[in-house]
């Protein structure tokens, strides 16, 4: 066994003094008590001195192996279970410490041996039972100077204050959860029971906490408990907890998400750190684990170009890149406003100032090219483009401009200076577009696939709708929701995929490491989710109900379709090493491009809007636009 050094400051601390004081009572009551039930309680006058004789160096050792077990330089009312253990462990040195004394003394002539193995229980029941009871104490809730209404029934106890909360599941997250609420004296809650499906733990108590179920009662275990609120924990998500939510809109009580257990432990937040849920928390997304030896493999003292740097994907990318330590980070951007904030976040918020802010356009070829030679950049992330679909159905010369353009613009300096990975953000709407932005988008595709089999490394990511993202429908619909109603939705049936922001840059920069050139990587969206049942969650997360806020069907807008696809005809789907990013075989090359390119760039530069679709559908044979915002199911059935 290791011995703890005793500090200067422990022996300063009087509480030290107490404990030995206290202790050592029980130690010779434990020694006393172990003699008269040898003798049973008539101790003989031989033996009642050879007690005494003994009662000093048996206390004087526990003490000492107690000290240096560091057993005193912990509070009582924390004791755990590795405490108990440690008494354990120090107790059984001493006696057996104290047996070689008296060998040593007295060849153990004349002394009973059963006291040799009371006196070390019996110290053990009382070090644990002291310690227990002052824990006890500190737990229980009771009204001050009146210890003793701890021990009696609930109903005859003042009520403890907070808000009376339940907590759904009884697992070791729920419990470890609860235990944390209950040892947070000002934590604001007062915990009333678990609810749990588990047939095995209804009608248990936990931590005194009786055990509720399953989750469809919850109606009635409310009404038993009084319950104000109903707690999940960080670990619930998906299925589950949209289960949950409709349980407490059935049964009329507020639905509030615990923060993690273990930013709880590391003290990132505290207990008291309730949020509502958020419409994240139902899509259920599991963490992304990334593969960070290959990520620093091409990114750790690099420098790295993220255009469309201000932006939700591009700000994002920024924030994760920098945690592999590049050598300098270029913020590549057209907006003012995105850019200083990015910048500003980076220097004060992430502590990093490695970075070099510019202003600008990626089709403007003379800015970019000087960007180019002056900083080197050895990776570029290209997220610079418009994305906003009926936007671009108005304006798609700017799609032609920005989208095709500045992406070709980026990519030929890319080629000149020798970077070594380009990483193109594409969009599931690429796929059988039916509007310009998807054409667009399939287009910087096919060049992408033009300038593949140099030095450089090219590959596009292609990936579905981000939630919270600029032109993300869920702030719109929070702003409908909060004005009253009414929410509306395109269509009864149109879907879309979703993912969160941190997840999909998190992917993107995990498809970077595992390019070798001209691969399309597509990542696993999981279930597309239907627009009208987002609108109606986001109205019980917001507290109101569904009956009261009308969610309006206004018809498809143009260029939008019902069903969006990951995958368009003649592409083969390939796993990765990575178990949430496929990679696609190139159905088509990208020969051919230039002569109808100089004509889209034409017809852009005219302003021609029936002159770029014409162009478009050109260079993208599976271009459809839609008529009069009317766009169908894919024939082929795949939308999952």
């Amino acid at each position: 066994m290791e011995l703890p050094r005793i500090s200067l400051a422990l022996l300063k601390n009087k509480n030290l003094y107490l404990m030995l004081l206290g202790e050592s009572g029980l130690f010779a009551l434990a020694m006393v008590l172990a003699f008269l039930l040898r003798f049973e309680f008539e101790i003989p006058a031989d033996f009642f001195r050879q007690m005494l004789k003994l009662l000093p160096m048996a206390v004087a050792l526990k003490l000492v192996f107690f000290l240096l077990s560091g057993l005193y330089r912990g509070m009582w009312r924390y004791t755990g279970l590795a405490d108990l253990w440690r008494i354990g462990r120090a107790v059984f040195m001493a006696e057996v410490a104290l047996i070689l004394y008296v060998v040593f003394a007295s060849h153990f002539q004349g002394y009973p041996r059963s006291v040799f193995i009371l006196d070390p229980l019996l110290a053990f029941v009382f070090a644990c039972g002291a310690r227990v009871f002052i824990r006890s104490v500190y737990e229980f809730s009771f009204r001050p100077g009146d210890v003793f209404t701890a021990f009696l029934p609930e109903i005859l106890c003042a009520p403890a204050p907070g808000v009376r909360a339940l907590i759904i599941g009884a697992d070791d997250a729920g419990v470890r959860i609860a235990k944390e609420i209950l040892d947070a004296r000002d934590s604001g809650l007062r915990l009333v029971g678990f609810v749990d499906g588990d047939p095995s733990r209804i009608g248990r108590r936990i931590h005194g906490l009786p055990v509720f179920g399953p989750l469809e009662e919850l109606a009635r275990v409310i009404g038993v408990t009084s319950a104000e609120e109903v707690l999940v924990s960080a670990a619930q998500g998906g299925d589950h907890l949209r289960q949950v939510m409709a349980a407490c809109e059935a049964a009329q009580i507020r639905l509030k998400k615990l923060p993690a257990l273990t930013d709880i432990v590391s003290g990132k937040v505290s207990v008291k750190a309730l949020r509502d849920v958020r419409y994240e928390d139902l899509l259920g997304r599991e963490e992304v684990h990334l593969d960070e030896v290959g990520i620093k493999g091409y990114l750790t003292d690099k420098v790295v170009l993220v255009t469309g740097a201000g932006g939700s994907i591009g700000s994002e990318l920024c924030r994760q890149i920098i945690r592999f330590s590049p050598r300098k980070l270029i913020l590549f951007d057209a907006g003012e406003e995105n850019l200083y904030s990015i910048e500003m976040e980076l220097l004060h918020q992430r502590g990093f100032s490695r970075y070099v802010p510019v202003l600008g356009q990626v089709q403007d070829a003379a800015l970019v090219e000087s960007v180019f030679r002056v900083h080197e950049p050895h990776v570029v992330f290209h997220a610079a483009a418009y994305k906003h679909v009926p936007m671009l159905e108005f304006n798609p010369w700017q799609a032609v401009t920005n989208n095709i353009v500045g992406s070709r613009t980026v990519m030929e300096a890319s080629v000149r200076h020798g970077v070594e990975r380009f990483v193109l953000v594409s969009t599931d709407k690429a796929v059988r577009p039916t509007n310009v932005m998807g054409a667009s988008k399939r287009v910087a595709e096919l060049l992408m696939h033009g300038f593949t089999g140099g030095k450089t490394m090219f590959m596009a990511v292609r990936f579905g709708n981000v939630l919270g993202s600029s032109g993300s429908v869920i702030p719109l619909f929070r702003d409908q929701i909060e004005r009253g109603g009414p929410v509306t939705v395109t269509h009864p049936d149109v879907t879309r995929y979703f993912m969160t922001i941190p997840e999909a840059a998190q992917l993107i920069v995990q498809a970077g490491a595992q390019g070798q050139g001209g691969e399309i990587f597509v990542l696993k969206m999981g279930k597309p989710v239907r627009i009208a049942d987002l609108a109606r969650d986001l109205i019980i997360l917001s507290g109101r109900d569904p009956a009261e806020i009308e969610i309006k069907f206004t018809g498809l807008r143009p260029g939008e379709k019902l069903f969006e696809e990951l995958i368009t005809a003649g592409e083969d789907v390939l796993e990765t090493r990575h178990d949430k990013i496929m990679v696609l075989r190139p159905g088509r090359n990208a020969s051919g491009l230039d002569a109808s390119f100089a004509q889209l760039l034409a017809a852009a530069r005219g302003f021609d809007m029936a002159g770029v679709r014409r162009e478009l559908e050109m260079l993208v044979p599976e271009y459809c636009p839609a008529q009069g915002g009317e766009a169908g199911v894919p024939p082929d059935g795949r939308h999952e």
